[in-house]
């Protein structure tokens, strides 16, 4: 913990959740200080107003540290997405206000709380954050420069087939999504490296191996790998190319947003549905979203804006079921958690990580037992469901605490931050750039670090990884 941290200045980062619930009465404005509120949040932080940002590297140079890209992706999706779901609730649709729609007063009442324990949890988790953030101890480890970017090539071509191998061993498939993770943040950075050094066969390597997994991105069905795979080699490209990199990257996000709905909806349509193979059914979105042929707008436009970039709609229905008529959890997410952890190698009869979060959805009433959709609750919503709000303030602040110390812990054992977080924090912990429910989070986390640990010995051993 870095003693030298302004207490009174994290006081501040509060201001907006206090705020909206003392003038809670006025819904309109209580939702707009709680929303705004995360982007105060957002600027205080990374301007470092609250603490100092660390000043071993340039800040374009430390992207990927917790107080920029968790935090900003993390809180970002949690609490600034909802805007979608209050502007339709209060009867805008594709922005555009109808006077036929009337407005549910009740309904607000709700996304307003709802907002404000989103503004309260955003604090929170930026307090646990800056509170521990202290990159001042040097590492006892390093590796030759001029070793590096072939290094980054051999994590992504090693992490990849050792990754198929656990997908094939029953009951460590867990441990294939870290190791493809690793492999793909590995050649990501291994590209942004091999391009500025110049250095033909390592770039033309690296290119196939990330178009490779941009496809299986495409066919995944799903839009964050997608997003993620063009976020992650924008800020790898971007200390060195930062005019071109804002000049092509910022308009292709804005594209990915625009068209992925649509994609992703004609793609599931055709693939999931077993009507067509994934390659064919990846050339079908592929036409839509270009020609903008859907013929469900409002799934592929307004309601993806509404109801699937936001999980406001889920933590509403929570918050009425709890503690309503299901009492609060306590510490029972806490002890499934736990159970999570153990490998079902070692526990064949462990009951089902799905079964048990899709258990808290049924009995909220948030889908019906008998449909096939899942639903599972974000960090924030298990936070909540454990003890309401100060379970989201000391929960939250474990998480920004926890995120903090792997990124600090990697830092150390690799090198410094190219190998530690760039590489191994974002590869191996990238489950907690979005928050998942309890039993996720802390199953990958528990089993990512032991992985961590792992790769370091291997290093040292190898003499890859050398003491100061």
């Amino acid at each position: 913990m870095d003693k030298n941290i302004s207490y009174e200045r994290l006081i501040v980062l509060y201001l907006p959740w206090a705020l909206s619930l003392l003038i809670k009465k006025d819904g309109e404005l209580s939702y707009m200080i709680a929303w705004l509120g995360s982007f105060m949040i957002f600027f205080l932080t990374l301007t470092g107003w609250v603490k100092p940002i660390p000043n071993d590297r340039s800040i374009a140079e430390q992207l990927m540290r917790p107080i920029f890209l968790v935090q900003i992706i993390f809180a970002g999706y949690m609490a600034c997405t909802s805007i979608f779901y209050y502007m339709d609730a209060l009867g805008y649709e594709n922005f555009v206000k109808s006077s036929t729609i009337l407005v549910d007063e009740n309904k607000l009442q709700l996304i307003v709380q709802c907002q404000q324990y989103y503004c309260l949890a955003h604090a929170s988790v930026a307090t646990g954050m800056l509170v521990f953030m202290d990159y001042s101890v040097k590492s006892k480890y390093y590796i030759e420069k001029q070793k590096l970017a072939n290094l980054l090539m051999m994590f992504s071509v090693v992490s990849f087939p050792v990754s198929i191998i656990f997908l094939r061993l029953p009951g460590l498939s867990q441990f294939y999504y870290q190791l493809n993770s690793l492999s793909f943040i590995a050649g990501t950075l291994a590209l942004a490296f091999a391009i500025p050094l110049k250095k033909v066969a390592n770039t033309i390597l690296c290119l196939c191996f990330y178009f490779f997994n941009f496809y299986q991105a495409l066919i995944s069905g799903f839009k964050e790998p997608i997003i993620i795979s063009v976020l992650v080699l924008g800020i790898f490209l971007y200390p060195n190319y930062k005019k071109l990199v804002a000049a092509i990257f910022i308009p292709l996000m804005l594209l990915l947003f625009m068209f992925l709905p649509t994609y992703n909806h004609i793609f599931r349509e055709n693939a999931w549905k077993g009507d067509t193979n994934a390659e064919d059914a990846s050339q079908l979105a592929l036409s839509a979203a270009l020609n903008g042929d859907s013929d469900d707008i409002d799934d592929s436009n307004w309601g993806f804006l509404v109801y699937r970039l936001s999980e406001i709609d889920m933590f509403i229905k929570f918050t009425q079921s709890t503690p309503k008529n299901i009492d609060y959890y306590n510490f029972k997410l806490i002890k499934q958690s736990a159970m999570a952890i153990i490998p079902r190698i070692f526990w064949p009869t462990k009951p089902s990580t799905e079964d048990m979060i899709m258990e808290r959805v049924y009995d909220a009433g948030v889908i019906n037992r008998n449909s096939v959709v899942s639903a599972k609750p974000a960090f924030v919503v298990d936070a909540y469901l454990s003890g309401g709000s100060l379970a989201i303030f000391i929960l939250l602040f474990i998480y920004g605490a926890v995120a903090q110390f792997i990124s600090m812990k990697a830092e150390r054992l690799f090198g410094g931050y190219i190998l530690g977080t760039a590489l191994v924090f974002s590869g191996l912990f990238q489950i907690m750039w979005r928050g998942l429910s309890f039993e996720f989070i802390i199953n990958t986390v528990f089993w990512s670090y032991v992985t961590m640990i792992v790769i370091h010995k291997v290093l040292l051993s190898r003499n890859i990884l050398k003491k100061v």
